[in-house]
């Protein structure tokens, strides 16, 4: 129902809803939704606690698995998206998904990060089942599997006495190509992170990412000490997927087609009903074709022009029932404000 292009508004709306409807009836349906937008989100660990209490499971391991979620998307991934949306969704048998979102404040574009348990192998290593919105190049991201080098020698700083650490990054000769610039590194703020870091003896990247007082900047502080002295790259391209196959609903890259929209609600539907009754056949149809769709976005370049395709769908638009949130209020202007996610 959402981020078909920037369509943020409805994945907070529907994450509300749902944890409204369903909840109450935890007892019938077994699921329960945790956490949401702004305040909502730093409850989550709580709200997982007391639901593991009725469940029978390790309420601690999963506010550690939520906190680190956010951390990940957060501060291990440079993408310029800062996360205001984190929802937890988990069943009585310990299976869960995590949708988070974050907004970019220079452009008032949203991305969103899905991560299922099922297909989690490991946290710091290509965790997300998808990362959806625009893709920007190359971003520094430290959960590519790529960055395996870069990961062991950031906990290898840890380990390091904390003199010779700023000793690196003071004597840090940086090219003009670096975003961040040695002016940039805050060393009172690095230093304390570090000295607490070293304090703990850290056995892995996860359990850095959890350090108290680490976040995005301090990061990126680290991950160029990696880069430049010790070899460890950490940049890779963006690993967002991005449809628009519904539009959005400020019109752009073209009006919501309501008609298609609600012909792609019934097919959902149908398949739902269907597998209820234990015909399956659809849903494993929807598998297949995700993963086709996965096969070739990663291996084949593609065969349409952006411009054409929305240049197409805008001119039949009207004919599909094309609709945008201003057609009942010319007037209307969109205003964003971006709340800042505690992470726990």
């Amino acid at each position: 129902m959402g981020m078909d292009w920037h369509s943020s508004g409805i994945t907070t709306s529907v994450v509300g809803a749902l944890k409204r409807g369903l909840n109450p009836r935890f007892s019938d349906l077994g699921i329960m939704i945790c956490g949401g937008r702004d305040r909502h989100s730093t409850n989550t660990p709580n709200e997982l606690r007391a639901f593991a209490m009725k469940a029978g499971l390790d309420g601690d391991e999963l506010a550690r698995t939520s906190r680190l979620t956010a951390r990940v998307d957060n501060n291990a991934i440079a993408d310029g998206f800062q996360l205001y949306l984190h929802s937890f969704v988990i069943t009585k048998s310990g299976e869960w998904v995590v949708v988070q979102q974050g907004m970019n404040p220079h452009n008032r574009i949203a991305r969103r990060y899905h991560w299922h348990s099922v297909t989690v192998r490991d946290f710091v290593s290509d965790p997300h089942t998808a990362s959806v919105g625009k893709p920007q190049g190359e971003i520094r991201n430290l959960v590519d599997a790529r960055a395996e080098k870069a990961r062991d020698t950031l906990l290898a700083i840890t380990k390091q006495p904390l003199e010779d650490a700023l000793r690196d990054i003071r004597n840090l000769s940086m090219p003009m190509r670096h975003d961040v610039r040695a002016k940039d590194v805050d060393l009172k703020r690095l230093g304390a992170v570090l000295a607490v870091a070293y304090e703990k003896d850290l056995r892995d990247f996860a359990s850095l990412l959890l350090v108290a007082g680490l976040g995005p900047r301090t990061l990126q502080s680290l991950a160029l000490i990696a880069e430049v002295v010790h070899g460890a790259p950490s940049r890779f391209s963006d690993p967002a997927r991005f449809s628009f196959a519904h539009g959005g609903k400020d019109g752009h890259p073209f009006p919501v087609p309501l008609k298609v929209y609600d012909d792609s609600l019934a097919i959902l539907r149908r398949s739902l009903e269907a597998a209820r009754l234990g015909y399956t056949e659809k849903l494993e149809g929807f598998k297949r074709l995700d993963r086709l769709t996965r096969d070739v976005e990663e291996k084949r370049e593609p065969l349409a022009d952006f411009n054409s395709v929305v240049s197409h769908e805008r001119a039949i638009s009207a004919s599909i029932g094309g609709r945008t949130v201003f057609d009942d209020n010319p007037q209307y202007k969109r205003s964003v404000r971006i709340p800042q996610l505690n992470l726990f």
